[in-house]
């Protein structure tokens, strides 16, 4: 990974201004933000470039400002289940800064990325010197605790015909009338890793829907044109 950015990847580009649109600093005051900012790192990665590799020391949490970062573990026979896709505005590895383990993922650009990096040490200081960012701290952490609990109860609860309609269905209401539109993130296949299903599998549901009149495939984006029809099928399935 590019620890100087492209210049075309920073311009124009403002630390603290990110930061303070951020959820965990948004409570922050401004002396502390500016402290956070000064300490930052910009780094970019092409894309397919790696961020991080699993057993590698992590001393500071990523916040992805432009592009998308894969986390995912690879088995000893190759194959590989993607743990998370992080976009922008959202951080990782901000467990193991407190930990001070080594990473047990790895993490690739997706895309050409634009990484913020703040510090373990500076996180300390702030987190040592106002409860209120120690709080922020531990929500971020439980809601992605939450969310790796909902996928581990997915995987182990749910059919996969039920997991690809959830996903669908994640930022959707059902009750609100009219179509909508979901964009997947990444490639079918990346998806079909997070919701541990093969392409094959999660492509063939996609297809079985869209037979069935309850979706539409245009390259990554599902058309859906009624949505409360498409929770009503995975129900009665």
């Amino acid at each position: 990974m590019r620890s100087r950015p492209d210049a075309a990847m920073l311009a124009p580009f403002n630390i603290p201004q990110f930061l303070r649109s951020q959820p965990l600093f948004v409570d922050v005051d401004e002396a502390a933000l500016q402290r956070l900012a000064a300490s930052c790192r910009l780094a970019a990665a092409a894309r397919g470039e790696p961020v991080l590799w699993a057993g590698a020391r992590c001393d500071a949490v990523f916040i992805v400002a432009r592009g998308q970062v894969r986390l995912y573990m690879t088995a000893p026979n190759g194959n590989e289940k993607v743990i998370e896709l992080v976009g922008p505005g959202q951080s990782f590895a901000e467990a193991l800064v407190f930990m001070e383990r080594p990473c047990p993922v790895h993490a690739q650009a997706l895309q050409d990325t634009l990484l913020v990096q703040v510090p373990r040490q500076a996180l300390l200081q702030e987190v040592q010197h106002d409860a209120a960012f120690a709080m922020g701290m531990l929500a971020g952490l439980s809601r992605r605790l939450h969310g790796l609990v909902q996928d581990v109860q997915a995987s182990a609860l749910q059919s996969g015909l039920q997991r690809v309609v959830g996903y669908l269905l994640r930022d959707v209401n059902p009750d609100e009338p009219g179509p909508a539109v979901v964009s997947l993130p990444a490639a079918k296949a990346t998806v079909a890793s997070l919701l541990s299903l093969t392409p094959e599998y999660f492509s063939r549901v996609l297809h079985e829907l869209e037979s069935a009149g309850l979706l539409r495939i245009a390259r990554r984006d599902i058309h859906l044109p009624d949505p409360a029809a498409l929770a009503r099928h995975v129900a009665g399935a």
